[in-house]
């Protein structure tokens, strides 16, 4: 089975475990025609980490491959912003959070790319990368 165009993979830092059960969003901007009119995020699709804090499905390929490449297809110069919920996730280990969710904003730039996203979270502090 291929794989999303995008992917994602959340690890807890703080205890040296993939985070499973974390929310995530997948939005695609789209930029006012008006001068001065709001920028707006509009989703796209949505997901949860596995057992593994994996994400490989947040944009599924099904269908015919022709199908499938509508279904997935990314645009180049397109900016997108994944929001990983992560306060349910501390909530659930008992544990507080200083951010209620972490967004990362990226543009494509070839759409027939793969793009992996990883976030190491901890109650306090969160880092991410462009995985490969």
């Amino acid at each position: 089975m291929a794989k999303s165009p995008i992917t994602c993979h959340v690890l807890d830092s703080s205890l040296g475990k993939p985070a499973e059960g974390i929310f995530i969003r997948l939005q695609q901007l789209e930029v006012s025609k008006d001068e001065g009119g709001p920028d707006i995020f509009h989703p796209l699709a949505k997901g949860t980490t596995n057992a593994d804090g994996r994400c490989l499905d947040l944009l599924p390929i099904r269908g015919s491959e022709e199908e499938a490449k509508e279904k997935t297809s990314l645009q180049a110069g397109q900016t997108y912003k994944v929001v990983f919920k992560t306060k349910e996730y501390f909530e659930r280990t008992n544990r507080k959070s200083f951010y209620p969710w972490v967004e990362i904003t990226f543009t494509i730039e070839n759409p027939d790319g793969h793009y992996h996203i990883p976030l190491l979270i901890s109650p306090y502090s969160f880092t991410t990368y462009r995985g490969s």
